[in-house]
């Protein structure tokens, strides 16, 4: 056991635990599955050495486990990707029987001994979104249930859930994040817009019964890891009548009768974490698994909850803008064009300039947003009163425009090579153009914002209650 309860090993014995993983990662990338530099930079943060260490293991997961496990994955067909065998499976269970899964919780809940702080969070969630966008992805929504019980479940909840997902290290239980629906993509975000109420009826309804409810309906094919999630965490319209913003929160054993799920969709892009329907046939949900009822709370809670998932996104984005970036740098010092280097042309050298930085920028403002929402989340304190929506959803955007423009600069300076399917860039590119929709569309996100800072651009506090009285 490692710095801040990661297991740590040889490279090599890593290795000797995946044998399924690497025999079908030979040569991936042609060799752009190692590091160029070892993951070392000019960190501007003054790391300690507890979070340096933690920075070198989660590098060294991301080039032995997810970069090979993201290579196959790419190739694979959507239903075998879900296969019993499949590199998904095996890298899940690495990053769990490491501890990995572990570091985001609370002392409490299972997580270190001392909480991590956002910096110590930053960088690992950079690392992982440098190894893979779609295996963070899934690595992320798989916490998602877990994080929600540890704040608003009750004790049995929690025992019976959350303790067990703690204790996992096989990768048994996987969870997700359903919320989106075929009709209604990013509405869910827009809890500020004044028209809301007329985006139309819900396509999963939650109907009260003696002891809970009952779910009738479907969410769409952009759940992340819906086709092989154990549990989720849902939003569903509360009764037949109302609008998006009459929801509940509730974590749903899919492992139940009346759960369906639709094929994995075959997408562009995030292509390593699979995609899918979840339907709903009169699937039952005790009341204790009701994390947030209907009513005034709800918005609040879903408020602050993009404020969260806004954040952490934004880090992993950084990663993603940084692969692209060194994949870039070491093509352009060691790709020969015009009788020497392609590093020594001047259009070169301004374009990897413009790309270093974006992602130092993007770096900056992504630490310091998941630092201010982390402080000044609900319950984060007996100071905090609710983190600021703007500042949460101008980093989501802004991390993954530039994951975007640098993978588009980074293939354009690799050139044809790039264009090639066993160019990491290739890849890279496909992840970042798709994160331009997912977890929200960057025109939804701005717009939300545009309409917190409109009205709240002075405060310097959120009041949760005023927030719940709003809405």
């Amino acid at each position: 056991m490692g710095l801040l309860g990661v297991r740590t090993g040889s490279r090599e014995a890593v290795a000797q635990s995946l044998p399924a993983l690497f025999a079908s990662a030979d040569d991936p990338y042609g060799c752009h599955v190692s590091t160029f530099g070892g993951g070392q930079f000019l960190d501007l943060a003054e790391l300690t050495d507890d979070e340096r260490v933690l920075r070198q293991e989660a590098h060294r997961i991301a080039v032995d486990v997810l970069r090979p496990a993201a290579w196959s994955l790419d190739r694979m067909t959507p239903m075998e990707r879900i296969s019993p065998g499949s590199p998904f499976f095996t890298a899940m269970a690495t990053l769990k029987s490491l501890g990995y899964h572990r570091l985001f919780l609370p002392p409490e809940a299972g997580g270190p001994d001392e909480r991590l702080s956002a910096l110590t969070q930053s960088v690992v969630l950079e690392e992982l979104g440098w190894g893979s966008l779609g295996l963070a992805t899934a690595f992320l929504v798989d916490m998602l249930p877990v994080m929600c019980i540890s704040n608003f479940g009750s004790q049995e909840l929690k025992d019976d859930l959350m303790v067990p997902w703690v204790d996992d290290e096989t990768g048994s239980y996987h969870g997700c994040w359903a919320i989106t629906e075929p009709d209604h993509g990013s509405d869910f975000i827009s809890v500020r817009d004044s028209e809301s109420s007329t985006y139309g009826r819900a396509q999963l309804v939650a109907e009260r019964v003696d002891g809970g409810w009952v779910l009738r309906g479907q969410k769409s094919a952009w759940v992340s890891s819906g086709p092989i999630a154990t549990h989720a965490a849902v939003h569903a319209q509360a009764g037949g009548d109302g609008d998006l913003v009459h929801s509940l929160f509730a974590v749903v054993d899919l492992d139940q009768p009346g759960v369906r799920r639709g094929p994995p969709a075959d997408m562009m892009g995030v292509r390593d974490d699979p995609q899918g329907e979840i339907f709903f046939d009169g699937v039952a949900v005790p009341e204790r698994n009701v994390l947030v009822p209907p009513g005034p709370l709800y918005p609040a809670f879903q408020d602050q909850l993009l404020c969260l998932t806004s954040s952490v996104i934004s880090n992993v984005a950084v990663g993603v803008a940084r692969a692209a970036f060194e994949e870039a740098l070491h093509h352009a010092r060691t790709r020969i064009q015009g009788g020497g280097p392609l590093s020594r042309h001047k259009n070169i050298q301004l374009t990897l300039y413009a790309m270093f930085e974006r992602v130092e920028t993007a770096r900056a403002y992504s630490r310091a947003a998941l630092a201010h929402t982390q402080a000044n989340l609900p319950g984060a304190s007996e100071q905090a009163a609710g983190a600021s929506p703007r500042h949460a959803r101008t980093a989501q955007v802004f991390a993954k425009r530039t994951a975007y423009e640098v993978a588009n600069d980074a293939l354009q300076v690799v050139g044809a090579q790039g264009l090639s399917r066993d160019a990491l860039v290739e890849k890279l590119f496909r992840d970042a153009r798709s994160l331009l929709i997912e977890d929200g569309t960057l025109e939804v996100l701005a717009l939300d914002a545009a309409r917190d800072l409109i009205d709240n651009y002075e405060r310097t506090d959120y009041d949760f209650e005023e927030m719940m009285a709003t809405w």
